[in-house]
């Protein structure tokens, strides 16, 4: 399957919220009348694109109106041409540094972070690349445990301590370890941790500057794994670890279970942060790059 053939058939809940319905509104409607546009805008909300997104996009279709009329208006092609020019940047990976490169995943319970972390190392393996994965999630024994099944699936070196253990002192040894085996790449499993809970906050900032302190600069990148089920509440919790530890970049999971894929295109255009990955299902190579133009194409396919 192609990576484009992917991105369709991971975004197929949130397409048919969207294509079917604006479809249906525009063909029912003889003209583009206010009723009309207001069941577009409450249809494009719906699938949690935000309101400056909805808005942008139904200024542009009215335009488009004014100018070509009914019989040349292409909702689904103005809203595409709309999305994909918000995202700049284009396709964007890792931020690859001389020597080891860090990278510190985070993000709340369950939104698939481990599994994240193990399929990043998946990727970098493909590219002939070499990783270490620190098992920092330290409170909850089943993500060690889960990391190093991956770990041992991959063929990938997996730094872990005791149940309980101090992250910090987790990290540190993954550090060591990564530098003793010459990686290009260390990944850190952070706890999830509740963006409302300022002492958890606290605490990946101590592991930070930890890691900050063996390695100058580190972590090089900062992933916030967000749950695309959860629909602009993901949006609270960029806001939110953002402030904490200034956030590099998303990786938006769960995308082929929710019709509210809307939720990257509100989170980047509030934050203004890159999606560089997204994932569409289950296996390790289910993790792709995130593509602007293929996102908004899928999202708004025919």
């Amino acid at each position: 399957m192609g990576l484009f053939d992917k991105f369709k058939a991971g975004l197929q809940r949130t397409k048919e919220k969207l294509s079917h319905e604006i479809t249906r509104i525009v063909t029912g409607s003889s003209k583009l009348d206010e009723d009309t546009l207001e069941e577009i805008e409450f249809t494009l909300i719906g699938a949690d694109l935000g309101m400056p997104m909805t808005q942008r996009i139904l200024s542009a279709v009215r335009d488009s109106y004014e100018s070509q009329g009914k019989d040349g208006l292409d909702v689904l092609g103005v809203a595409r041409r709309e999305i994909a020019a918000s995202f700049t940047g284009g396709v964007q990976d890792l931020q690859e540094q001389d020597g080891l490169t860090v990278v510190s995943m985070v993000g709340v319970n369950g939104t698939g972070k481990t599994t994240t972390t193990a399929k990043l190392a998946n990727r970098m393996h493909a590219a002939g690349k070499t990783s270490v994965l620190a098992a920092c999630d330290t409170f909850r024994a089943a993500a060690v445990e889960q990391l190093k099944e991956w770990g041992g699936r991959l063929d990938v070196p997996v730094i872990a301590g005791s149940y309980g253990a101090d992250p910090a002192a987790v990290a540190h040894d993954a550090v060591t370890a990564a530098h003793a085996r010459k990686a290009d790449f260390l990944f850190v499993d952070t706890a999830g941790r509740l963006h409302t809970k300022s002492n958890l906050m606290q605490e990946l900032e101590k592991l930070h500057r930890i890691i900050d302190r063996q390695e100058k600069g580190a972590p090089h990148e900062v992933l916030l794994v967000v749950d695309a089920t959860t629909g602009m509440n993901a949006l609270n919790q960029a806001r939110e670890f953002h402030k904490a530890v200034p956030l590099t970049g998303l990786v938006i999971t769960k995308l082929d279970g929710t019709s509210k894929g809307g939720m990257v295109v509100a989170i980047h255009d509030e934050l203004n942060l890159p999606i560089k990955f997204i994932g569409l299902g289950e296996q390790a190579d289910d993790l792709q790059p995130f593509d602007p133009g293929q996102f908004a194409e899928a999202l708004f396919a025919e």
